[in-house]
């Protein structure tokens, strides 16, 4: 064989070395190899780290490898999905997607592009949320709660778990449509907000299915469930729709990974989170903290994201927190 031979032989392996098709598919057939990172942007304990360890341990069987659950607290829950953004988009490192990813960029500048630096996996639930109160707290119901804020402005503080969340921009709607005053107190959860309002640090809390079972222990007082109808597991809390105040808000989230990964790789992923939906042990962790079966395929979901997306965009100028910039 020749020199120049052996050079185009080289040349030709080289170039093939480099085609995106062969090299995908061997790629998505052998994944995973190795562990996956989930990266949750909630703190331990609470309702969607319980949740997301219960499908990671079935996602783990499923995969043959195993899923570690990464605490990556902060930001109103844009922590996590802010670290895809320098991910490689092998598959190896996904991320818990609150909504607070489509909000934050229209209220502050930060380091993502909703739009463009994450891949789309799965849409899987919402939370279901509660306005709550000390039980010793002379504020018995929500149009107390209204009628105090209306005569002292500005003096009803309420913790959320974060600017941006549903919960921050839920208050905020409420208080713009009664035409009153809230003070904002940013935690990073619900379990940090509820214990601030149990040593008396806010007046009030908009939280969700942490809190629940203080609620039903009698130590915390619910004054108005963010629901269509009345939540199960608190039977005798109104909605707002009951106490007056036209609105219902969730918290729709789902799973996503770095940008440009593998359609195949995507669907592995899928396919292993909606088998680990579908499991009854997750069934009745998703149960107990009051959190709804909302799911959605890949293509459905990245469609839902665009247009939640101009919604949002909406509710923030109208209540003055989109950036101005």
């Amino acid at each position: 064989m020749d020199r120049r031979h052996v050079i185009k032989l080289a040349a030709a392996a080289a170039a093939a070395a480099h085609l995106p098709g062969p090299a995908v598919a061997q790629g998505a057939g052998d994944f995973p190899s190795k562990p996956i990172t989930l990266l949750m942007g909630w703190p331990p304990g609470s309702g969607p780290d319980v949740w997301h360890r219960a499908l990671a341990e079935v996602m783990s069987k499923h995969l043959g490898q195993p899923v570690v659950v990464e605490n990556k607290a902060g930001a109103s829950g844009t922590l996590a999905p802010a670290a895809l953004v320098t991910a490689k988009p092998d598959g190896y490192t996904i991320a818990h997607m609150p909504i607070t990813v489509l909000r934050l960029p229209v209220m502050q500048k930060v380091a993502f592009d909703p739009l463009k630096d994450f891949t789309w996996i799965i849409h899987m639930s919402g939370f279901q949320f509660v306005t709550m109160v000390r039980s010793d707290s002379p504020i018995k119901t929500m149009q107390e709660l209204i009628e105090f804020a209306r005569a002292n402005p500005g003096k009803l503080t309420y913790g959320s778990p974060g600017s941006g969340t549903s919960l921050h921009i839920g208050m905020e709607l409420i208080a713009k449509h009664t035409g009153v005053q809230f003070t904002h107190v940013p935690f990073k959860g619900t379990i940090e907000s509820v214990t601030n309002l149990e040593g008396g640090h806010v007046m009030c809390v908009a939280g969700g299915s942490e809190a629940y079972p203080l609620i039903q222990a009698g130590k915390i007082r619910a004054l108005a469930a963010w629901t269509e109808k009345r939540l199960p597991g608190l039977p005798d809390v109104p909605t707002l729709k009951e106490v007056g105040l036209p609105f219902v808000f969730d918290s729709p989230y789902g799973m996503a990974g770095p940008k440009g990964m593998a359609p195949a790789i995507v669907k592995k992923l899928h396919d292993a989170i909606k088998i680990a939906m579908e499991d009854p042990k997750t069934i009745e962790v998703r149960n107990r903290f009051n959190m709804v079966d909302r799911y959605m395929d890949t293509e459905t979901y990245a469609k839902f994201q665009l247009e939640l997306f101009e919604k949002e965009k909406k509710y923030l100028t109208d209540i003055g927190l989109a950036r101005k910039d």
